[in-house]
């Protein structure tokens, strides 16, 4: 079993959102750039059932995210949609299933030390308006809030989704990719960043 950090794996979706604003290069670039692998990728229109799969993998799901929406709402002074957090999530579902299967997405799994965190961070928060700082994906592309969200009765648009650990990472790849579909093989850079010893540079 491989257990370096080097073989960590995260799943990375390029919504609708960010897709027709023509920014999947600027997202692959900036993975690329911090030293990670794509190891899969595949564009695809994804189906109702298969965006709900992918929210209620964990069977916490949707009583976890209830309650986070329910704190958001109490600490900004706002009253949530509703005071269950199952009612809450079946709202979110509904309204993510209308967001991601508006048109193609670009699912992609990348590889590489400490692979969800990086992601994440290089990302940014969920909310682009509150949570996403400037320099990441989210703060640099994305001006949504879920104020104007909410109001307009959708999904907040923040151009990608990256998975938030490393169990959700492996269960989302197993749901998005077959084994066949992803790829084992060596960057040169890979020397560089993982290799003990710097040897052969001069």
């Amino acid at each position: 079993m491989k257990t370096h950090p080097k073989f960590e794996r995260t799943l990375v979706i390029v919504k609708p959102d960010g897709i027709q604003r023509g920014l999947i290069g600027e997202v692959i670039k900036r993975y690329e750039q911090v030293g990670l692998k794509l190891v899969a990728m595949k564009m695809l229109v994804p189906t109702a059932e298969m965006v709900e799969k992918h929210y209620t993998l964990d069977p916490e799901w949707r009583v976890k995210t209830g309650l986070k929406t329910i704190k958001g709402y109490t600490d900004k002074g706002l009253k949530p949609p509703h005071d269950d957090p199952v009612k809450i999530t079946g709202i979110l579902l509904k309204r993510l299933v209308n967001y991601l299967t508006a048109g193609p997405v670009l699912a992609m799994v990348w590889q590489g030390a400490h692979a969800v965190e990086i992601v994440r961070k290089i990302t940014g928060g969920t909310e682009p308006l509150a949570s996403a700082d400037v320099g990441t994906i989210r703060g640099d592309f994305a001006l949504d809030s879920y104020r104007m969200s909410d109001g307009d009765s959708r999904s907040v648009r923040n151009i990608v989704h990256a998975s938030g650990s490393v169990k959700e990472a492996d269960d989302e790849i197993s749901h998005w990719f077959k084994e066949g579909e992803l790829f084992d093989y060596r960057l040169s850079i890979e020397k560089i960043i993982y290799d003990s010893e710097l040897d052969g540079i001069i």
